[in-house]
């Protein structure tokens, strides 16, 4: 186990190691939560462009209300596990 430290503004970088281990990159997603006395992240690595096609629709649809109620539901879902 490793010792890091949080800086002023409260960041703490995640170790290039872990970071290429979970794939994750500059401007991914991950959700952030409090488990008694943890701070779970946990990388959101699907994307809308991954589900497509999964879900049938009535007609034409606003990407961006969906991305937001993919992200709001995503978010929900790991709060009410954690």
């Amino acid at each position: 186990m490793k010792l890091y430290k949080v800086g002023k503004e409260g960041r703490v970088t995640i170790p290039k190691d872990i970071r290429t281990r979970l794939g994750l990159e500059a401007g991914d997603h991950v959700v952030i939560t409090v488990s008694e006395n943890r701070i779970i992240l946990e990388p959101i690595m699907k994307t809308l462009l991954d589900l497509r096609g999964s879900v049938e629709v009535s007609g034409p649809q606003d990407i961006n209300t969906i991305r937001k109620q993919v992200m709001a539901d995503s978010v929900g879902k790991r709060v009410r596990k954690g």
